[in-house]
């Protein structure tokens, strides 16, 4: 690397940590300013910290190498997660969430289910859930930060005693990076972390533009022309996804056969039919749903969901499709050579086009980019998973009355145990795949029933929610671990047909598991006091099957049926377009296909001026 490159890098890092120590100081103040910046910040530091937070590296890479290989179709692949449930936050649930004015996401349970045995249970169960998932999250980032982080770096900083191996590269490069991320998080709070993000947003932007316009400036559109199959820019899909690499690349073909898309048209319908319900059932308990809280008001809370939509997408699929562009350009044909490209090869693309091909300064400005996509990615977990361990597990049951100065030490010792937990966990991962499969099959898939029933179903109680949590959860994880098994099962088994089977299709299986479990703990206890459910509905005031409640209203309560479903759902398939048209347009315009660009700047432009009438407007009547 370029001293120039070492310098960018070392000043970023300088300024990142001197914002987090500077601003620490006003989260000394209690825990509702520690973990939520006193509810103070404004809504639109509070986007861009949340866009910031989804930037993430590891992500970034798996992006990078599904992008590469499928081309424009693998937008799609991003439904898994899903990705479109930020447009649900965007038109409803950051408004509904906010009117609960809590600290946390399991603090929230409370106020759905009330403060007795059953509310108690749901409330625990969730706070298990935010640390588990804030823990392996931190796992998935160690593993890709160090990966990312050898493949740039040209120094071996392994710690080896005795002739063994201790600590390899890729491990001591993750530890370094999140050491100096945790000091600055635990020291600031969500100060720290909103500073600090706005900061590393701006230069994840800078990056994407620079690298970007490298690519015009290095190669002509008949270069890209030739080089990019017609197919490649296709986002028209059958009902199988065939391979269409040719010449060179034909070995390109094997893989995309093997990887588990195959039944393309199955494979997203799933994709969709997993993200409407986990999208109604509403953000995990993490950084997300913390900056959700974290907003002054109600309408704050719908600005924030939808101005994080606006600002994210363009300028982080600016950055993977100049990197596609010089991978297709350079490292393509290296694969091609080497006899074809692998799962392993897909996960370090990034790396290598930014080791490689990238010029000096823009390559320093780059990996400072990605640098700050992890710290702030991490910084936001680290940030909100304590707080459920110290505000919904330690201050309820075991010190109910002591100082703020007492709760933010406290939360600077979980801090420092979910950080341990997560990098003990990422010693153990596989890869990256593995982990991500394991957040979006046991962890995501268990949450979705239960979450989804709360907000629609008056009649669904807090042992209702604990059971359809733990079912859905005890399946999900069997699930994952009879997959990683699966190579040493006997071929036509049973276990073996099941674990290779992938794992989107089996959500249905543990859909049906946790609806079975929310019903049975239902209908088997008494409902939730009424006084719990009429205070919960006058506040958030949702759509669904609410009328027993609404009847017991008096007239003083009373503040009548919720009846935007369907426009609720009108600007969600419109805000679904809407996010679509904004990764498919940098994707376009980096590959020079012009009229697509154009196809996806006029959907852009409708989508947004229709959601100008039927989300906006209504957004600026919410009453504080």
């Amino acid at each position: 690397m370029d001293r120039i490159d070492v310098i960018i890098i070392a000043l970023y890092l300088l300024l990142t940590i001197a914002i987090g120590v500077y601003v620490a100081k006003k989260a000394s103040k209690g825990l509702d300013s520690y973990f939520l910046g006193g509810k103070s910040i404004k809504w639109y530091y509070l986007g861009l910290s949340n866009g910031s937070g989804m930037f993430d590296v590891s992500g970034t890479a798996w992006m990078v190498g599904i992008l590469f290989l499928y081309g424009v179709k693998s937008f799609m692949f991003m439904w898994m997660w899903p990705i479109f449930n930020q447009v649900f936050v965007m038109m409803f649930l950051a408004v509904w969430i906010r009117r609960s004015n809590v600290m946390t996401g399991s603090e929230w349970i409370l106020s759905r289910f009330g403060d007795d045995k059953a509310g108690r249970a749901s409330h625990l169960i969730v706070a298990i859930f935010a640390v588990v998932a804030s823990v392996g999250f931190i796992a998935y980032f160690f593993e890709g930060v160090g990966k990312f982080m050898t493949v740039i770096l040209p120094w071996d900083v392994s710690l080896v005693i005795s002739d063994f191996t201790v600590l390899n590269s890729e491990q001591v490069y993750a530890l370094v990076i999140i050491l100096l991320t945790t000091i600055y998080t635990i020291k600031g709070g969500m100060f720290s972390v909103v500073s600090t993000e706005v900061l590393q947003f701006g230069i994840m932007v800078l990056a994407g533009i620079l690298v970007a316009g490298y690519t015009f400036f290095e190669f002509t559109d008949a270069e890209i022309t030739a080089l990019i199959p017609d197919e490649w820019t296709t986002i028209t899909f059958g009902t199988e996804l065939t391979g269409f690499w040719a010449g060179d690349f034909e070995s390109f073909n094997k893989l995309i056969d093997t990887q588990g898309y195959k039944m393309f048209g199955a494979f997203v319908g799933m994709s969709l039919f997993k993200g409407f319900f986990a999208s109604i059932a509403g953000p995990t308990p993490s950084y997300d749903m913390q900056r959700i809280l974290s907003t002054r008001t109600a309408k704050d809370a719908a600005y924030m969901s939808g101005f994080t939509n606006l600002v994210l997408f363009i300028p982080r699929y600016l950055m993977i499709a100049a990197i596609v562009l010089l991978g297709l350009v350079f490292i393509a044909p290296e694969l091609a050579n080497a006899g074809g490209v692998s799962s392993n090869d897909l996960e370090v693309i990034l790396p290598q086009v930014i080791n490689n091909h990238v010029p000096v300064g823009i390559k320093g400005l780059l990996l400072a980019g990605l640098l700050a996509a992890f710290m702030s990615t991490f910084s936001a977990f680290v940030n909100a998973g304590p707080a459920y361990i110290v505000n919904d597990i330690y201050k309820k049951y075991f010190k109910p009355k002591a100082t703020d100065k007492h709760y933010v030490k406290a939360s600077h010792i979980a801090s420092f145990a979910v950080v341990t937990l997560g990098v003990i966990m990422g010693f153990f991962a596989e890869s990256i795949n593995a982990i991500t499969l394991w957040i979006t099959s046991s962890l995501y898939g268990g949450y979705v029933a239960a979450n989804f029933l709360k907000w629609i179903w008056w009649r669904f109680n807090g042992w209702g929610y604990f059971w359809g949590m733990l079912s859905g959860l005890i399946i999900a994880t069997l699930q994952f671990m009879i997959d990683q098994g699966a190579s040493g099962y006997a071929e036509g088994s049973f276990l073996y047909w099941y674990s290779h089977i992938p794992a989107i299709y089996l959500f249905p299986v543990i859909l049906v598991f946790s609806l079975l479990g929310s019903f049975l703990g239902t209908w088997l206890t008494p409902p939730t006091a009424l006084a719990t459910l009429k205070n919960f509905y006058t506040s958030v005031h949702p759509w669904g099957w609410w009328k027993p409640v609404r009847e017991q209203l008096t007239a003083e309560e009373q503040v009548g049926k919720n009846n935007d479903f369907g426009l609720d759902m009108f600007n969600c398939l419109v805000g679904i377009i809407w996010q679509s048209s904004m990764i498919l347009l940098p994707i376009f315009l980096v590959v020079r296909d012009y009229e697509q660009t154009a196809i996806s700047l006029l959907a852009f432009g409708v989508t947004s001026l229709i959601l100008k009438f039927t989300w906006l407007d209504k957004v600026k009547k919410i009453e504080n």
